[in-house]
């Protein structure tokens, strides 16, 4: 069930999408959606999440994605509590999120909809 705050998906960078995609599927046997040509989805892996290949939006390091049941006032908490945000609120194909670093300079993302 998803929860407010909670960790819900983690997206990895991909600079080779099938490379990266066959290394996972030969080693720990996930499974993949494909959503266009820079980007697949995993499966069996423990939680939900997804390889970005795309370099004009994939981020450098794992994106941690929490879920959020309203994002600008997800947006809010994480800026009252000292986050600094890095990309404002943007949809995509699954929904909208934001992107945030943490006081240690992590990059997370909040995400609602899908």
């Amino acid at each position: 069930m998803r929860a407010d705050g909670k960790i819900d998906y983690i997206e990895f960078p991909g600079a080779d999408l099938p490379a990266t995609k066959g290394f996972y599927e030969q080693a720990f046997g996930w499974r993949f959606v494909d959503y266009g040509p820079a980007y697949a989805a995993f499966e069996d892996a423990g939680v939900d999440g997804g390889i970005n290949a795309d370099p004009a939006d994939r981020c450098a390091q794992p994106l941690v994605v929490l879920f959020s049941t309203d994002l600008e006032a997800m947006e809010a908490k994480v800026k009252a509590a000292g986050g600094t945000i890095t990309r404002p609120i943007f949809s995509f194909p699954g929904g909208r999120r934001f992107h945030f670093r943490d006081p240690s300079g992590n990059e997370l993302a909040a995400f609602s909809g899908g």
